[in-house]
């Protein structure tokens, strides 16, 4: 398998698929919110990336573990690994080369790796004595927790709410009351590449995009999801885009505060993207970087070399 990382807009997307067309291949997703249906421009999807152009002509690239959820529902890790093998031996077994693609780390390291953890059932007595502390307060209990446990899960990335925070706890405490070895899954040989994009050129990027899909609808598409009857703090839950946009419709937020405000957790975001992909690299992956400026041909070329 070939894995393709890098932090939010540095066009790891429309690389992967300028590869499978080279080569044959399918790509995998692996974004936490891409699996959610009807949330697009929030989450990027940007499924015209998958249609690179050949010779004038668009090519249709395959493309798994986008759209398989309903908003308002808790897609999580343990679900992910499932669904991740799934898709991954149903494209090896048609002969075909898997192509893992996204930004988020703890997704692309837990396949990688090769292992799976147990379901977490909810504990709504925990739930309750958590009700009412701050964010604040609940990062502290995790951070507790996870220096208890050793573990390397849930990081600033995935508990930006009270209510990611609450679940992320759950989980934490969860692991620590029922200890169990870790179940082995076939680990996944994979060549790793890194799409590294200058931070300066990120964030110019970031600041673009963002007025860009703001200008194709981005509040439309969150207000259309309320009225589906989707719960706010449902919406909040998914974080960034999401939780800036439903506080702006539902009054907590002015438009320019959700600009400033989300502009900042994006740059924050794609900071803590690569902090957790230099933490893989410290724990024993290979990633090969490769300049996000280069010519789109090139960039191919020098990942078909490394194969």
């Amino acid at each position: 398998m070939i894995t393709i990382l890098g932090p939010t807009a540095s066009g790891k997307t429309p690389l992967a698929a300028a590869l499978a067309q080279r080569i044959g291949g399918e790509i995998i997703s692996a974004d936490s919110r891409q699996v959610y249906r009807r949330m697009d421009i929030g989450t990027g999807k940007d499924l015209c990336d998958y249609a690179p152009v050949v010779d004038g002509t668009p090519v249709n690239i395959p493309y798994h573990l986008i759209d398989i959820c309903e908003p308002g529902t808790k897609y999580n890790l343990f679900q992910y690994q499932q669904d991740f093998f799934d898709a991954y031996n149903d494209i090896v077994g048609r002969g075909k080369a898997p192509i893992l693609c996204g930004g988020t780390g703890l997704y692309i390291e837990a396949v990688l790796k090769g292992y799976k953890l147990s379901p977490v059932p909810q504990n709504q007595e925990l739930r309750d004595s958590l009700e009412g502390k701050t964010l604040e307060e609940l990062t502290a209990i995790l951070a507790e927790l996870k220096q208890r446990s050793g573990s390397v899960m849930h990081n600033k990335t995935d508990v930006d709410s009270c209510q990611r925070a609450i679940r992320a706890i759950e989980i934490e405490t969860y692991n620590i009351e029922h200890p169990m070895p870790l179940r082995e899954l076939p680990p996944i040989d994979s060549l790793i590449v890194g799409v590294n994009i200058d931070r300066d050129l990120r964030r110019e990027k970031i600041t673009r995009r963002l007025k860009a899909r703001l200008d194709e609808g981005m509040v439309d598409e969150v207000r259309g999801l309320l009225a589906e009857g989707i719960p706010a703090e449902d919406l909040i839950y998914y974080g960034l885009e999401y939780k800036y946009l439903t506080e702006y419709i539902i009054g907590k937020l002015s438009y320019d505060e959700m600009f400033r405000q989300l502009e900042i957790a994006i740059h924050q975001f794609a900071k803590r993207q690569m902090t957790w992909f230099r933490g893989m690299e410290r724990r024993g992956f290979t990633i090969h970087w490769i300049d996000a400026t280069l010519p789109m041909d090139e960039k191919v070329e020098q990942i078909l070399q490394m194969i």
